[in-house]
């Protein structure tokens, strides 16, 4: 019977698989049983010598028994495969030798600086507040004092998005949001993104990063202000940067002051110097004591209270406190470079 036939080649197939240790013996097995020339071959042979009731299904029954055949030698394949990758690895590799370590990011310098200039000030009683980037008209001009006809509300300066919002160019709103929902006295930060049409530079970005603050209160004054901001620069950049006020003008403080510290490339020499541009200081923003129309605006009476504020653009705080020449370089995701300054 061509089933008993199966059952006793089978049989001795998975004794002679069980045997084979290498992939010599391995193959030998197959040529024997199903190579051409092998065992099965000689069965498919016979199907003519089978009685009648047999010979239809004969061809069908052999077929089963080499794809189960094959499914076998297959597994005895892999298994065989696995066991040599084993013994090669046990041979060449040393599973206690300390592995390669694995490459880790870090924050981004640019947040970095943001963050630490927000702890600073968090350590002095101030809250962390963040708003919207796009911001009518009101929150980003008419509050701050800022008259209709100057240059920073026409479309040659800010990106208007329709007639009365734009992207925010600092972020002052959050200052006269903050002051609408609060009495004095009143201490914050606002970090954030904003938006100017700059020509991009060594020094300028047209969207950029900005860290604001205001203090609003009683007897608050321009030497507090002066206070402060010195205190922030010695904290991120050291006691060896030079920081100075020169006399200025913003419509929402009277009176104004740039903060400017050392240049961080030509180190105050100021002789040919792209970053500086020959002066041997970086300005790092505008400060002030806030205008009286502001607190108007904001129904703060200026007889009871006064306050001051300040703008610092946060690229320009990562130059001089990582000792970059170039603003661009922190856009330009280089990880040498950001790996120098993680």
């Amino acid at each position: 019977m061509l089933d008993d036939q199966l059952k006793e080649l089978r049989a001795r197939f998975d004794a002679a698989l069980a045997q084979a240790t290498d992939a010599k013996t391995l193959d030998a097995v197959r040529v024997t049983f199903l190579g051409r020339s092998g065992e099965i071959t000689a069965l498919r042979r016979g199907i003519g010598k089978l009685p009648p009731a047999e010979r239809p299904g004969a061809g069908k029954i052999i077929n089963e028994a080499v794809e189960a055949m094959e499914a076998a030698l297959a597994q005895a394949q892999s298994h065989l495969a696995s066991r040599a990758f084993a013994a090669d690895l046990s041979n060449r590799i040393d599973v206690t030798f300390p592995s390669i370590p694995p490459q880790a990011g870090s924050i981004h310098p640019i947040r970095r600086v943001l963050e630490d200039a927000c702890r600073y000030f968090q350590q002095h009683g101030f809250a962390v507040v963040l708003g919207p980037e796009i911001e009518p008209e009101y929150y980003n001009f008419d509050a701050l004092n800022i008259p209709p006809d100057h240059p920073a509300r026409e479309g040659f300066d800010s990106f208007f998005l329709t007639d009365n919002l734009l992207l925010r160019p600092h972020t002052s709103p959050m200052q006269i949001r903050t002051m609408q929902q609060h009495r004095p006295p009143v201490a914050i930060v606002t970090p954030g993104k904003c938006y100017r049409r700059d020509a991009v530079d060594a020094r300028h970005l047209f969207q950029f990063h900005q860290i604001e603050g205001l203090l609003v209160g009683e007897d608050v004054t321009m030497a507090h202000l002066k206070g402060m901001l010195t205190g922030m620069c010695r904290e991120l950049f050291g006691t060896q940067q030079q920081v100075r006020f020169r006399p200025s003008f913003f419509p929402f403080t009277e009176p104004s002051a740039e903060v400017d510290t050392t240049c961080p490339l030509c180190r105050n020499e100021g002789v040919q110097c792209r970053m500086c541009g020959g002066s041997g200081w970086i300005e790092l923003g505008g400060s002030g004591m806030v205008h009286p129309n502001v607190l108007r605006n904001m129904d703060y009476d200026p007889d009871v209270y006064s306050g001051w504020a300040f703008g610092f653009g946060i690229e320009r705080m990562a130059l001089v406190r990582y000792d970059v020449d170039d603003i661009r370089r922190f856009y330009e995701n280089d990880p040498d470079f950001l790996k120098q300054l993680a």
